[in-house]
């Protein structure tokens, strides 16, 4: 049977780890924290294709119990007037709708998945080095040891080591533009009017701020700022007080519910440098590929790199399978699956990357004349996308690369 390493027990990781084992492959999983290595501030909103992926992968019972469901999007103005409403996704699939929820809960209730399929799940353990023959691929950590194995996913985020190894002249993480303010309150008055299960957005003349309300009255709230990177001093630095009194000064010259949220924010706010890869670094090797941020990290505008990921997994477990998992395909079959993999997956990652960059780069202190439509980076992914509908169910076979699926 063929053994494939999964490199990252994040989200990705374990998600593709949950797809191998369902393929039929002997699966491990090296994880370099000691704990899950999911940043435990930060939240986010797996959108309907994200959970269509997490069904393929019979793990999306565990994730329904997390966080809160949105159903629609609202978009004011820095007048705090409503400029549109609009559906979210697959909003009257209940199994599919969009999900706001803390990423550490995402990735430790996909962990507990991957234990519960008895998938042995390595922690500590930092790769160091890798060596792809035509034996196999042979990887070293940290601590000294060694592992082998027939195939090696590198899903091990935005500062892959993985990758670093693949292609150590490659592009390195990027600064995106913005720094990316994030918080929890239940303390903010709760939204009146308008429907429930809403997420909202403003267009803020000195930040693009986003926040949804969760059943029980707990505000969830992004702000992306633009402006040059918080530098290392300050992130270690500033506190969340500091930080509060920084944004406020950007909000409170709108007539929105930005600044009261903030303001009722109090320990629980964090900040980070959004960050992206540039298109066009390498995927894969001979018996190595990446997955997920590893291969196309992109800032958080788009609020698709959960979903992205779920979506690789799916798509690499399928294209290895359609290779044959029971020992007998050969190395150019399992290359050729990898290449087959990337080809379905490059143009729609890359084009979620260039977007995203393209919105967080756009200015956000322009006022907005009223009643004007929702900019892209406020529109709702299509509803149901047929051509990925059949990419992504277990039991269609994918189509040729290069190929409508």
């Amino acid at each position: 049977m063929t053994r494939i390493m999964v490199v990252g027990g994040g989200i990705g990781g374990a998600a593709v780890a949950l797809g191998l084992h369902k393929a039929g492959f002997e699966v491990t999983v090296h994880e370099a924290h000691p704990d899950g290595g999911d940043d435990a501030g930060a939240f986010l909103t797996l959108a309907s294709n994200g959970m269509r992926a997490l069904a393929q992968l019979d793990a999306a019972a565990p994730v329904n119990g997390l966080g809160f469901p949105l159903r629609t999007m609202s978009v004011l103005d820095e007048d705090g007037r409503q400029l549109a409403t609009v559906p979210l996704g697959e909003h009257d699939h209940a199994p599919t709708r969009y999900r706001c929820l803390r990423r550490a809960e995402l990735g430790e209730a996909l962990r507990a998945e991957v234990r519960r399929r008895r998938i042995p799940l390595r922690h500590a353990a930092r790769l160091t080095g890798l060596t792809e023959s035509s034996g196999g691929v042979t990887v070293r950590f940290a601590d000294g040891g060694t592992a082998h194995a027939d195939l090696v996913v590198g899903a091990d985020g935005l500062h892959s080591a993985v990758r670093s190894q693949l292609d150590p002249d490659g592009d390195r993480p990027q600064y995106a533009g913005q720094r990316v303010f994030y918080g929890y309150t239940a303390d903010a008055p709760a939204p009146s009017g308008g429907p429930e299960d809403r997420i909202t957005m403003i267009r803020g003349s000195g930040a693009a701020f986003g926040y949804a309300h969760s059943p029980d009255g707990e505000a969830y709230w992004f702000a992306r700022v633009p402006g040059p990177p918080a530098s290392a001093e300050e992130l270690a630095g500033t506190g969340p007080d500091g930080w509060r009194e920084q944004l406020l000064a950007l909000l409170r010259p709108d007539r929105t519910p930005a600044a009261d949220i903030v303001a009722a924010t109090t320990d629980r706010l964090m900040v980070t440098n959004a960050r992206h890869l540039p298109p066009g670094g390498r995927w894969r090797g001979r018996r190595t590929v990446l997955l997920g941020d590893a291969a196309h990290a992109a800032s958080p505008a788009t609020g698709q790199g959960a979903s992205m990921a779920l979506e690789d997994a799916v798509v690499l477990a399928k294209a290895l399978r359609e290779a044959g998992p029971d020992g007998g395909p050969s190395a150019a079959a399992h290359e050729a699956a990898l290449a087959r993999y990337e080809a379905l997956r490059r143009p729609r990652a890359e084009q979620n990357t260039v977007t995203s960059a393209r919105l967080t780069a756009s200015r956000t202190d322009r006022r907005s004349p009223a009643g004007a439509p929702p900019r892209d980076s406020e529109r709702p992914a299509p509803g149901v996308d047929e051509e990925l509908l059949r990419l992504l169910d277990w039991d269609t076979p994918l189509p040729p690369a290069g190929l409508p699926a």
